[in-house]
């Protein structure tokens, strides 16, 4: 079986929904980041010397590793394109489309990790703050015509990395006066997929600290 390595929290869960959304069922197994430790008991350091999540091991002949939230949930989608979570490969949207990636990794996601771990001098924390309300403030614009996700009426991999990085709240980024980004990720949240991933994500860390402490 197919396996899929998460942290509790983290932009795994963008993985993870994608998988969902696909019908996908890979077995999940938790990684603590802080403890090191994973719930079935593998060596991180060998399923991935960065230490990160995810990761995504695929049941096949060479048991070959994917890393990268994007990379791992655009190749997923790409096996099922009737999905419609990703544009095809190849064309002018889908370069419009990883460019969008792009700017959710490098403007949000990695813009949040040095305040959520308080790295920052007061000066960096208010840099980072500005640039995380202006990244996401294009989001919000973007949503202003009244599409229901970021590239029109179809939930795709960009809107399910939204969510998986969408950690405002710990890092202090100041958005919630963006009112079509607020209602946007309302909309996220009741879907099935994602739903589903947080009780999968919360049932797995419950299990792996039942057996740290047995």
């Amino acid at each position: 079986m197919t396996k899929l390595y998460i942290a509790n929290q983290t932009c795994s869960q963008t993985v993870q929904i994608i998988a969902n959304e696909l019908g996908l069922t890979p077995e999940l197994i938790h990684f603590d980041v802080f403890g090191k430790s994973t719930s079935n008991g593998d060596d991180f350091n060998e399923v991935n010397p960065l230490g990160y999540v995810p990761v995504l091991v695929l049941d096949n002949d060479q048991n070959d590793q994917l890393s990268e939230t994007v990379i791992i949930s655009s190749y997923l989608a790409d096996q099922f394109p009737e999905s419609q979570l990703a544009p095809p490969a190849g064309t002018l949207e889908r370069a419009k489309f990883d460019q969008l990636l792009n700017f959710l990794a490098t403007e949000i996601a990695q813009k949040h990790i040095p305040l959520m771990r308080k790295l920052m001098t007061e000066d960096g924390i208010k840099w980072s703050h500005a640039k995380l309300a202006s990244a996401y403030g294009v989001l919000d614009a973007r949503l202003a015509d009244g599409r229901a996700y970021l590239t029109g009426d179809t939930f795709t991999v960009a809107d399910a990395y939204v969510f998986g990085t969408w950690w405002h709240e710990r890092s202090g980024a100041p958005i919630t006066h963006l009112k079509n980004l607020m209602a946007y990720k309302a909309r996220i949240d009741a879907r099935a997929s994602v739903q589903k991933a947080l009780k999968d994500e919360a049932e797995i860390v419950a299990l792996h600290e039942e057996r740290k402490s047995a």
